[in-house]
């Protein structure tokens, strides 16, 4: 259904006054507002102004209450203008971007003060966001609690189509069911520093096409089509689609004389170029679909929801404005002289620049109306279910923290099975070898619908792959990005619908940094879950360097929004699973980050109290950071050992050594550094945390010179020395690993016995 010339008449003059205000705001926060240190503020007039015709469109004729969209960070000023004429946004935040507390410089869901459905910033990771919160949505579904429908859109800068999570994300086999996702790329063919030579859009197009999603082109608008059917049209079309993309920029900064001169290559197009008069010319050249309102909404029109869209809208970068086509204008603003000009060109005035429609005015009618399609109604938070902080087990014989995180899973469906069935765990592919195997039997894979497991008669078959809607496993491919963006959006559902999962995504740990960046960035935007990265560190001696992980440590450490552990022991894995599930899906919730190893550790080493008010103890220290886990009978030992993880059997070696010798130790398992940190933090004044873990662990009475261990870099526990003001040595990871038996691995790394043994001599 086309737009009659009344309703466009009515939309242009929206887009005029968003191309307006979102060029007023960046103006503001950089020519207006005070700014006595000098720093740049920054923002993006032109790459909002090539985004302004199909956001216009898509809010004000074809948004729908329910659907969700992703903004290209750079049009963010674009996406406060229309909420501002929509009165979802106060007009005191339009001088507030880029300043404390006020519009952040990319959209944000957790800290804009402006309604935003997806935090974008990091290129890529936004664009991508979309299709993960599709398939929240629709896992959320299958627990029986509809959160209503509504596509999914992605405003993606073509510039982003670079970046290698796009086309993880866009090959993974899941996607294509999801057929309420739609990417408009806007292909304005600039990047930040310059016009980019080929853009390659045929290629490009044949790859989402490859992918099985539908393709969509606006690439002219009215005028070039009309032309296109003049003699000499062909020879126009043709001359344009065959010319290399900085010729075709530079068109757009000439003038009609220059035009006449440099776009003729044939005595046809010629002919037609001499037809034309200076304004038609120079409209011609820079009429791209993606500012065509009419060819923009037959493209929404023509989205088939049976798979995913992808519409390609030619677009100028900087339409409207004297930067237009520039290829510079990335960062590049408007002087005094050209805002006023642009206000003037727009019927606006510098000195009021925030003037919205009257009310009854056909475009402030047409405001109220969107307002009212757009307005959504929150849902009622649905809390988690009732979570227990021990499930009773007490590990025996040799097992390692791997194995118990699979346990531990299989022992929640029978001690809280409503909290279990909000748990969904997610594999890049290696659900068996991160021993997921039980529960994947025992909960199924998820699927929209169900499917015949053709291995099921299979006597040999120990994974069983039935997969159906009430599955509870989720198996991406080998692309660690995809799996924390899913990861994140099933963590954001609590606070998007009011339903919250408590997501597990599982990992190698060599592969922690790989993921690092998006599921940062999913943290940031308010997913809450659980990241598992296992095997880790040079304990997993034959496998080599390659997968040796040594920073992941004090990776954990540093994330903001989360709390990292590293359990020694089945039961620590249990008890620190059970408090991070805990803190997932609410407002004040945190993500949580374990690592866990393949060793196989004697868990009679724990030496769990069998009193219950002891045992509880222990869990409150293993669940708070660190506990004693060998304490001399000395009143004052020589030297303390601090240690974490899969070292703990070597750390207590040493010590039992150093008694024979005459040496008090004492032993403090460590399970959360960056909990001790912020102790460390908090006493000091600075922060908010609870101290009492330091008493319990590092009590002043017992201070004695120090030494730190652990299967990873040593500098993530050398903070521990500060806290009774001690000498210390700090032993770990440095190098990269090699292969080997693990005693010999350990050897040249320095973590074994004798190495321990040594450095506390050394230190007395």
């Amino acid at each position: 259904m086309g737009l009659d010339d009344e309703r466009l008449g009515v939309l242009r003059e929206i887009e005029q006054r968003v191309l307006w205000l979102s060029t007023a705001i960046v103006d503001h926060a950089n020519r207006v507002r005070p700014n006595p240190t000098g720093l740049k503020v920054g923002g993006h007039q032109a790459s909002s102004a090539s985004l302004v015709t199909i956001m216009t469109a898509l809010w004000f004729e074809h948004l729908r209450s329910g659907d969700r969209v992703s903004v290209k960070p750079h049009a963010s000023p674009v996406l406060h203008a229309i909420n501002y004429l929509l009165d979802e946004l106060d007009e005191s935040y339009l001088t507030t971007l880029r300043e404390f507390g006020g519009l952040q410089s990319y959209p944000s869901r957790s800290k804009d003060p402006d309604p935003v459905d997806y935090s974008t910033g990091s290129v890529g990771i936004g664009a991508t966001a979309p299709i993960w919160g599709a398939l929240a949505r629709r896992y959320v579904t299958t627990l029986g609690e509809p959160v209503g429908t509504g596509r999914q859109y992605s405003l993606v800068g073509d510039a982003e189509l670079d970046e290698g999570a796009v086309w993880e994300a866009i090959l993974d086999p899941m996607v294509n069911d999801l057929g309420e996702v739609c990417w408009i790329v806007d292909l304005n063919r600039q990047s930040l520093d310059r016009v980019v030579p080929n853009i390659g859009a045929t290629r490009l197009q044949g790859m989402f096409t490859a992918a099985g999603w539908q393709v969509l082109t606006v690439k002219y608008g009215r005028l070039l089509h009309e032309l296109f059917e003049r003699p000499g049209g062909d020879a126009l079309r043709r001359r344009i689609d065959e010319m290399p993309n900085p010729e075709y920029q530079r068109l757009l900064r000439c003038t009609p004389e220059q035009i006449r001169d440099r776009l003729p290559d044939s005595d046809e197009l010629q002919a037609l170029v001499d037809s034309l008069d200076d304004e038609t010319l120079h409209a011609a050249v820079r009429n791209l679909g993606g500012h065509d309102m009419r060819a923009v909404g037959d493209a929404f029109e023509a989205i088939d929801d049976t798979r995913p869209t992808v519409i390609f809208a030619y677009t100028v970068k900087g339409n409207g404005l004297a930067s237009e086509g520039h290829p510079q204008n990335h960062s590049s603003l408007l002087s005094a002289e050209q805002m006023g000009e642009l206000a003037e060109r727009v019927g606006m005035s510098l000195d009021a620049p925030w003037v919205a429609f009257d009310e009854a005015t056909p475009a402030g009618k047409l405001c109220g109306e969107v307002a009212t399609r757009l307005r959504r109604s929150e849902p009622a938070p649905v809390p988690v279910p009732a979570l227990p902080t021990d499930i009773g087990r007490t590990p025996s014989g040799k097992a390692t923290t791997q194995a118990a995180l699979g346990r531990a899973l299989l022992d929640l469906t029978r001690s809280a099975p409503e909290a279990a069935r909000r748990v969904v765990t997610l594999c890049p592919d290696v659900s068996s070898s991160t021993n997921l195997g039980g529960w994947v039997n025992k909960v199924g894979v998820w699927s929209p619908a169900e499917r015949r497991d053709w291995f099921d008669d299979d006597p040999e078959t120990i994974l069983h792959w039935r997969e159906k809607p009430t599955g509870q496993h989720l198996e991406l491919g080998i692309a660690e990005g995809n799996l924390v963006g899913a990861l994140g959006e099933l963590g954001a559902t609590w606070s998007r619908w009011g339903r919250p999962l408590l997501p597990i995504g599982v990992l190698y740990d060599p592969f922690v940094e790989r993921a690092l960046e998006p599921w940062s960035f999913g943290i940031y935007a308010g997913g809450q879950s659980i990241l598992v990265g296992t095997p880790s560190g040079v304990s997993l001696a034959p496998e080599g360097g390659a997968h040796q992980s040594i920073t992941t440590p004090s990776v954990g450490l540093e994330q903001p929004g989360c709390i990292a552990y590293e359990p020694a022991f089945a039961i620590d894995t249990e008890w620190t699973l059970l408090a991070s599930l805990g803190r997932l899906g609410k407002p004040d919730g945190t993500s949580a980050y374990l690592r866990l190893s393949t060793r196989p550790i004697d868990q009679s080493l724990a030496a769990v109290p069998a009193d219950p008010a002891a045992r509880e103890r222990r869990r409150k220290q293993v669940v708070a950071g660190a506990y004693p886990i060998r304490r001399s009978s000395s009143d004052a030992p020589a030297v303390t050992i601090a240690t974490m993880g899969a070292v703990v059997p070597e750390a207590l070696a040493a010590a039992e050594r150093l008694e024979a010798q005459g040496t008090a130790v004492d032993v403090v398992c460590v399970t959360s550094p960056g909990l001790l940190f912020d102790a460390v933090q908090a006493r000091a004044g600075r922060g908010a945390a609870d101290t009492w873990i330091l008493d319990a662990a590092f009590p002043g009475r017992r201070a004695a010179p120090l030494v730190t261990v652990l299967d990873g870099h040593p500098h993530t526990l050398a903070f521990l020395a500060g806290i009774n003001q001690v000498r210390a040595t700090h032993l770990g990871v440095t190098k990269f690993g090699q292969s080997g038996d693990l005693e010999s691995v350990y050897r040249h790394h320095g973590l074994d016995a004798d190495a321990i043994l040594s450095a506390a001599l050394d230190l007395l």
